[in-house]
């Protein structure tokens, strides 16, 4: 009796958690207003804020020289670029300085901690920022020469204090862990951010993100410690009723790259699910007015756990229903997550869709099926990470583990044959 109360009661919890994150996931597109509303409003021609760029790089000389021409292209007249590098990695101070040298534009702060990381790169470069906001890009980023004039103007007539651009994976024909990656971005950023933005709770995204340059420093920059400084920072401004206004146009996101390697992506999702839990046991959060506000936040914060604990326990539950002797009413429970799951593998399918179309991209029948064969395996690689993040944090480690960078998102990629 026991038994059949435990399983569907975890059913039941497993169906609502999947109905409420597919719910969430689908804010952008319920009705063509939102879906217009959440795009950049376009420029009326007038420029009033300068901006600092922020291009934190380590072990990046592959791809930093050509971030920083990208950025140089930008049709704002008033930015400047502070390349923050390491003392201890020669490789990138040298594309670093011979950027610098060609353009009076582009600065260059060397981090001297010994214990590096992104947090403390950006803190050292904090102090030497002269613009107006501050906006935070990664050294692998493909940015778009307009985006610095939407932001300015959106700064301008929303009065926020935050701006979060979009960012947006693109090499999805890499591989078959790629093309679901490339998804998840697609949905965040397109979508469920906004919902974030909307209620007054939002971890921010880790660049293309700009903040006011007096904002930034009333909240002492970012948390030297985390893992997760973006969701910190974003944790911290939302909880002092701090303006954040999310815009997504898929000409104007920041164009990056999936992890070059299984290995990789395990590591950096390892990351970022330390990072969350590190947020969520801050408790800033707790500080939010809106009881909505708070159990979002804790909803959101222990996303990652809860559905890498879901994506083994769904199987489970069915195997249980299937081959053990449970009363009717139990067994029909435990299939209710299945069927949250079927309805997500179709809005995948229908996203992955609106993704190619957006992007001008190719989708072909083997990526579809690859979606589908592959979220399976896709729920066991996101339930290691989150085990190995507790079990980094239980061990105290902290240490920041970089994702290498080789410039996969700049290939030319399948894209649709558009008719001259």
């Amino acid at each position: 009796m026991l038994t059949s109360v435990f399983i569907a009661a975890v059913s039941l919890a497993l169906f609502w958690m999947a109905a409420f994150t597919l719910w969430w996931q689908m804010h952008a597109w319920r009705t063509p207003e939102v879906l217009a509303s959440t795009r950049f409003g376009r420029p009326d021609g007038g420029e009033h804020l300068s901006f600092s760029l922020l291009l934190p790089a380590r072990h990046e000389q592959a791809v930093l020289d050509h971030t920083i021409q990208r950025l140089l292209e930008s049709t704002h007249t008033d930015f400047e670029i502070i390349v923050i590098v390491g003392h201890d990695d020669p490789e990138t101070t040298a594309v670093a300085e011979q950027a610098a040298a060609r353009d009076p534009r582009v600065r260059v702060v060397v981090d001297t901690h010994e214990k590096k990381n992104k947090p403390k790169a950006m803190n050292t470069a904090l102090p030497h920022c002269r613009g107006d906001v501050v906006g935070v890009f990664d050294a692998e980023d493909q940015v778009h020469p307009e985006l610095l004039t939407h932001v300015d103007h959106a700064f301008r007539t929303t009065r926020a204090d935050v701006v979060q651009g979009g960012v947006q994976l693109i090499n999805f024909h890499s591989s078959w862990y790629s093309l679901r990656n490339c998804l998840e971005y697609f949905f965040w950023f397109r979508s469920r951010l906004h919902l974030h933005a909307q209620k007054g709770f939002i971890p921010l995204g880790g660049n293309t993100v700009f903040v006011r340059t007096d904002v930034l420093r009333e909240a002492d920059g970012w948390d030297p410690d985390c893992l997760a400084e973006d969701c910190d920072l974003g944790v911290r401004l939302s909880s002092v009723g701090k303006k954040v206004v999310v815009a997504y146009d898929s000409d104007m996101v920041t164009r990056e790259e999936t992890p070059g390697s299984l290995m990789s992506l395990l590591k950096q999702r390892t990351r970022w699910n330390q990072g969350f839990l590190q947020v969520y046991r801050k408790k800033d959060w707790r500080e939010l007015p809106g009881f909505g506000q708070r159990l979002l936040a804790r909803y959101t914060l222990m996303t990652p756990f809860m559905q890498a604990f879901s994506g083994v326990v769904i199987p489970l539950n069915a195997a249980v229903a299937l081959f053990l002797d449970v009363p009717v009413g139990v067994a029909f429970l435990t299939f209710l997550p299945l069927v949250t799951a079927v309805v997500t593998f179709v809005f995948e399918v229908v996203g992955l869709h609106d993704f190619g179309v957006q992007y001008g991209l190719r989708v072909r029948l083997s990526h579809y099926v690859k979606l589908i064969v592959g979220g399976p395996f896709y729920q066991v690689l996101l339930a290691g990470a989150a085990i190995r993040a507790v079990w980094r944090e239980q061990r105290g480690r902290n240490d920041w583990e970089l994702t290498t960078h080789v410039g996969a998102h700049l290939a030319e990629p399948l894209r649709e044959d558009v008719p001259a």
